[in-house]
């Protein structure tokens, strides 16, 4: 006789309503009394039951907080009212019925913003397999952001060792290791950033070259003759730096 599967407590973050302007603490709902049995069903084929270790909070879930509108819902499948936020994270195997993972493996990739997840789209994750670095370590350099930043750089633009290259609204999570990538080949690097306090963490912390406030500048294409002349940008993004 089978022994019955475990079923505990999964705390869930939901959303609650649909957010406009700056997300806020009342636009969502922590749920605490939501069970999980800790057993993939044997009616999920592939199915991964995790714990999740590290959740990544990333620039484009707030698109998908808003009410979708109607000439984009084909394309984004956003969160709506009452469901759990899902994003990017860092989780343990509990149970599998995938041939890729078994209990006890690391793996990252789409989940949701709760406790445990049953990933029944398993081909989502992916096992972890070099984890003598910090696991959370994959919700960014090694993660999303990382492969992002290093797909755009080095897929797309390819730049040569003692070309300039300009990184546009570089405070955020993907454009500072562009920037830093580019330092490992060899490259000039300017960025420019929103707040003075961004423009010294690139230049005295990120190892930027050099790097200016978008916000006070006058004439972005000027500010650009100044520090770089740079075609990276346009080679990456086909569309000139916007304030």
């Amino acid at each position: 006789m089978a022994l019955e599967a475990e079923v505990v407590k999964n705390k869930q973050v939901m959303l609650k309503v649909y957010v406009t302007g700056l997300p806020e603490e009342s636009d969502f709902n922590i749920r605490l009394h939501t069970t999980i049995s800790l057993k993939v069903p044997e009616s999920s084929n592939n199915g991964v039951l995790v714990k999740n270790l590290y959740l990544s909070c990333d620039p484009f879930m707030r698109l998908l907080m808003q009410k979708p509108e109607s000439s984009l819902q084909d394309v984004i499948s956003g969160y709506s009212p009452g469901s759990t936020i899902g994003g990017f994270g860092v989780a343990k195997v509990v149970d599998s019925r995938h041939p890729k993972f078994e209990k006890g493996d690391s793996a990252w990739g789409q989940t949701k913003w709760e406790e445990y997840s049953l990933i029944a789209e398993s081909d989502s994750l992916i096992k972890i397999e070099h984890t003598e670095v910090p696991l959370s370590y994959y919700t960014g350099l090694l993660g999303m952001p990382g492969l992002t930043a290093f797909s755009g750089l080095y897929g797309v633009c390819n730049p040569n060792k003692g070309e300039k290259v300009f990184v546009s609204g570089v405070s955020g999570a993907v454009g500072q290791l562009v920037g830093q990538f580019a330092k490992l080949i060899g490259c000039y690097v300017v960025g420019s950033a929103k707040t003075l306090y961004q423009v010294d963490l690139l230049k005295n912390k990120l190892g930027f070259d050099d790097a200016f406030n978008y916000k006070v500048a006058e004439d972005l294409a000027a500010a650009l003759r100044r520090y770089a002349t740079c075609l990276a940008h346009k080679k990456v993004t086909g569309a000139e730096p916007v304030q």
